[in-house]
């Protein structure tokens, strides 16, 4: 074979490389978006069955700040239904502080993790608001958190933010934070609710949304402060010169994203899982996430 030969075989060898390295990432786009449902339907399954045990919602107990509270998440109340006992057990969830239980709550629980994301192999954080991340001494010592890609739609209401994300909600209050108008707010352990009150319809609400953590401290699984998000916000919602928010701006990241092209999943509350595109028109985003607004919602 002379130098010539060799040439053209090792070009065409890398025009074959070329071709081929589209269709590999789009396979594996595929795999990790097919992974990420499945992660969503075991969660909102297990949300379902701890409804029909508990008689209600798991709910998150945010009635203080910070590592030495108890306030633990919907997501660390189903431990026990998706094949986390243990971790649930050892954290003895929720009677002990996150602080008494800093093991646990730094555990990586796989089912929580989307492989598109970094989070899959990135283990705990270290920034998450309010445990690793503070404002003030009343929040120390900070701990580790297990991060998690799927947190709960708190409804359409927000007070906070770029004018845009402002929205009164179908409530009467602005409060997302504490008085959401969807089945996971923050301090949601005030008005535990069964999925009766979803009078909109399960098949027409939002129930668990996508997130990217190294996006928004106010990601993980353990804490309820971290656990739920916001859709008066938009889906991967950016500033409008196009660029991200910083990642502790929380009036304007507490809400949902992710990794996926053009779009992220959520489970709605008859566990099903729909894929939501970035283009959605932002009422019907939000009148989705509400369980009571009356609105007729018609997905794109």
């Amino acid at each position: 074979m002379t130098l010539v030969e060799l040439l053209v075989v090792i070009g065409i060898i890398a025009v074959l490389i070329g071709l081929l390295l589209p269709t590999v990432q789009k396979v594996r786009s595929a795999a990790a978006g097919a992974s990420c449902r499945s992660n969503l339907k075991q969660i909102a399954l297990a949300t379902h069955v701890y409804h029909d045990v508990n008689g209600v919602l798991p709910v998150d107990s945010c009635n203080a700040y910070g590592p030495q509270s108890h306030s633990w998440s919907w997501l660390a109340r189903i431990l026990p239904f998706v094949e986390q006992d243990n971790l649930y057990r050892d954290g003895n969830i929720p009677a002990n502080t996150l602080f008494q239980s800093r093991t646990a709550v730094a555990s990586r629980v796989k089912l929580f993790l989307c492989p598109s994301d970094t989070a899959y192999d990135a283990g705990p954080r270290t920034d998450a608001a309010d445990l690793g991340v503070y404002d003030g001494p009343e929040f120390p010592p900070p701990i580790n958190a297990g991060q998690t890609n799927y947190k709960g739609v708190s409804g359409s209401n927000w007070a906070w933010g770029d004018a845009r994300w402002r929205n009164p909600g179908t409530n009467g209050s602005s409060d997302g934070l504490t008085y959401g108008d969807g089945l996971f707010y923050r301090s949601d352990y005030l008005s535990p609710k069964k999925l009766i009150a979803i009078t909109d319809g399960t098949s027409n609400t939002f129930m668990v949304g996508e997130d990217v953590p190294v996006k928004n401290n106010w990601c993980s699984w353990p804490y309820a402060n971290n656990a739920v998000g916001t859709c008066a916000i938009g889906p991967n919602a950016k500033q409008l010169n196009g660029t991200e928010y910083a990642p502790n701006d929380w009036y304007n990241v507490y809400s949902f994203r992710s990794r996926h092209p053009g779009g992220l999943f959520f489970a709605f509350a008859d566990g099903s899982i729909h894929f939501i595109t970035d283009v959605i028109d932002l009422q019907v985003y939000r009148a989705a996430a509400t369980i009571r607004g009356g609105e007729v919602v018609t997905l794109p």
